[in-house]
């Protein structure tokens, strides 16, 4: 009976433990490297990363948590894989670690040929490039706890005592491990702090990446992480973590390697044996409650820096790298000049094309427009919203990196004679519901709620498919979920493209948008620009047009000479002009809400009520106005929009309780103070 009981208890320790090592659903961060870079199915690279990664997740050879591989020949589909578990964990916790990676990281990064997926046990990376030996300083994630030391000076230089004494102990390690822990008490309260590089990095390299990640806690994030009473940053060499409570196992090492009793010379030697064994799953079982106590315990608010949930993954670039990627920012990469600053293509060494926006020194305002950027563009994730890749803060030096999209923005071909013939009713028409569905994502689909506030044709930007992107948020509000509508004392936008109540009275709403959509809508029809200059040189208006070509019957009047000669679905382009006016309706309330907008662009049985007169005389009440506001106040539609940080009422900041925004605000708060 006693031995039965042994063995029940042997055996639920080890399901107990098994399923505590497995149970890792999901990566606590992913990325894939270069998304532009894919294999194929059933490819040679394919087969290679198959089976390098089966080999992975079956190897028992992992003893000191370290495995490198290559599969394939030497050439584009050679594959390099690298798994590397923390230091303080079991090896059969390490080896399901392993094997989870090995499953989810071709979920969550399919045909990529780079990946990296990181738990809290195990960090698993492919590339079809060799990293063995390198120091990769390319790739780096943040995390803090967001509750403050009470002594942040005493904390601060304990934690510099702390992580120097586990640097040089890391980077002394062997071949095989390069992983310290330890702790150092600060007043009453006691630092816990783990560090570990990958074992391949020279001890010099080793040293240089810690050093390089514990800088990271003064110089990134305006200071974010400092005084915090934990953080982890990881690289892709290093990585390091800190807590006010233990979070790594002080004796798991020792356990994993104790060996079997030697064999005994009498009869109770298996009961030795099972008394060891129990004694040792009972100290692990101990060990793992107590862990998942404190881990239950510890404060809720640690917060990931640049991959919000549900968001865009937001890394920080180095300078260097976009400088080489961008030929040194040279002419010949310039894209074009906007009015905080110069836009170029850039190619990163992985192959990926990219779209860097360089902020100019000298522009504040333009600072604030950083912000607001990262800000809300690092949450938002759709088809028809332009993709920022990242960004890059060193001294001076303020640059947001985009996707590159070939066919440059909506303006360009709209407004060019020569180039207005390449997109026929059908591109346009695309074009057109691609807008609707990206502001619809802005105002109603996704985790927050975004006011745009400048929708023009010079931030649509096209693919290499003519799908539409909306661009340049750095004018945009965050609304509360059950906001309707803001003021402010700054008006900033285009004019041609404002609603009459904002750029009058500066209140602004969802039916903002709408009104500047109605604006586009009428732009793409007539292949004219809003507030353009006829053979007379006298300023027409599209909306006045629009309304008097409606009133008359005249409607095909003011359609792109183009499209009349080709259109083969005049009826939706005539329901795309009546919904255009809707859009345009000078009182917010009869304006359509995008929802409904959809809904006429998507169903011919939808029926469209008549429009009331756009707002044709505003041109003339924004020219009065201007005589009683500053003129910056107001830009033209050649300028680009103004406004200043010091100047933005309550209205302007964001809400305090929009799910992380505002530690996502601090941490880029640097730009403001360099």
């Amino acid at each position: 009976m006693d031995s039965l009981r042994l063995i029940v208890l042997f055996s639920f320790s080890c399901i107990l433990l098994a399923s505590l090592s497995i149970a890792q659903p999901d990566f606590l961060y992913q990325s894939c490297r270069n998304i532009e870079n894919n294999y194929t199915a059933n490819s040679t690279f394919q087969k290679n990363l198959d089976s390098l990664l089966s080999s992975l997740a079956s190897n028992t050879q992992i003893d000191y948590g370290y495995y490198n591989f290559s599969a394939g020949q030497i050439g584009p589909d050679q594959v390099h894989a690298i798994a590397l578990c923390r230091g303080d964990i079991l090896l059969n916790e390490c080896r399901g670690c392993v094997s989870n990676s090995v499953r989810k990281i071709l979920q969550v990064c399919p045909n990529q040929k780079e990946a990296i997926g990181i738990y809290d046990f195990c960090i698993l990376r492919y590339s079809n490039r060799s990293s063995f030996g390198v120091l990769d300083e390319e790739f780096i994630v943040y995390t803090w706890n967001t509750e403050n030391a009470s002594h942040v000076n005493l904390f601060s230089q304990a934690l510099v005592n702390l992580t120097s004494r586990l640097r040089t102990a890391a980077a002394s390690g062997t071949s095989l491990l390069k992983f310290a822990t330890g702790n150092q008490t600060a007043g009453i309260i006691t630092i816990f702090g783990l560090v570990q590089c990958m074992p391949d990095l020279s001890a010099h390299d080793c040293d240089d990446c810690l050093a390089g990640t514990f800088q990271q806690i003064r110089s990134c994030c305006d200071g974010q992480i400092e005084g915090k009473i934990g953080g982890r940053i990881v690289r892709g060499s290093c990585y390091l973590r800190f807590e006010t409570y233990p979070f790594y196992r002080v004796t798991a090492a020792t356990l994993a390697q104790l060996p079997l009793p030697p064999a005994a010379e009498n009869g109770n030697t298996t009961r030795k044996v099972v008394i060891i064994i129990v004694s040792v799953l009972i100290f692990m079982a101990v060990i793992v409650i107590t862990s998942i106590f404190l881990y239950c315990r510890r404060p809720k608010q640690e917060v990931k820096n640049f991959k919000e949930n549900g968001g865009n993954e937001c890394v920080q670039f180095r300078f260097a790298s976009i400088r080489v990627a961008t030929h040194n920012f040279s002419d010949d990469n310039k894209l074009g000049q906007g009015g905080f600053g110069a836009v170029y293509k850039g190619l990163l060494q992985d192959g990926q094309a990219i779209t860097v926006r360089r902020l100019a020194r000298n522009s504040a305002q333009g600072e604030v427009e950083f912000k607001n950027e990262v800000l809300l563009v690092a949450r938002l994730q759709h088809r028809n919203l332009v993709r920022l890749l990242g960004f890059c803060l060193e001294g001076t030096e303020k640059l947001l990196v985009y996707e590159f999209l070939p066919n440059s923005s909506l303006d360009q071909f709209l407004f060019d004679p020569s180039k207005r013939s390449l997109i026929d009713w059908e591109i346009r028409y695309q074009i057109i519901v691609g807008i609707a569905r990206g502001v619809l994502y802005l105002h109603q689909d996704s985790q927050l709620r975004v006011i745009h506030r400048d929708l023009k044709a010079s931030n649509i930007l096209l693919d290499d498919e003519m799908n539409a992107k909306i661009s340049d948020f750095g004018m945009a509000k965050l609304f509360q979920m059950d906001q309707t509508q803001d003021a402010t004392s700054r008006i900033v936008g285009t004019l041609g493209y404002m609603a009459p109540e904002y750029a009058m009275h500066g209140c602004f709403s969802a039916k903002s948008d709408v009104f500047s959509f109605g604006v586009l809508v009428f732009e793409i029809i007539s292949g004219r620009q809003n507030g353009s200059f006829n053979s007379e040189e006298e300023q027409e208006y599209l909306l006045t047009n629009a309304w008097e070509s409606w009133n008359e019957g005249r409607t095909l009047n003011l359609i792109d000479p183009i499209l009349k000669r080709v259109v083969s679905r005049r009826d939706v382009l005539i329901r795309c002009f009546h919904m255009g006016l809707l859009c345009v309706q000078e009182k917010v309330a009869d304006r359509p809400t995008m929802a409904s907008v959809i809904l006429m662009l998507s169903s011919d049985s939808f029926v469209l009520p008549l429009p009331s007169r756009p707002p044709y005389c505003m041109h003339s009440a924004m020219e009065e106005q201007e005589t009683s506001r500053p003129t910056q106040d107001i830009p033209s539609s050649r300028e680009q929009p103004i406004s200043t940080s010091s100047s933005l009422t309550n209205h302007e900041s964001y809400p305090s309780d929009q799910s992380g925004i505002g530690h996502l605000e601090s941490s880029i708060n640097e730009i403001s103070n360099p």
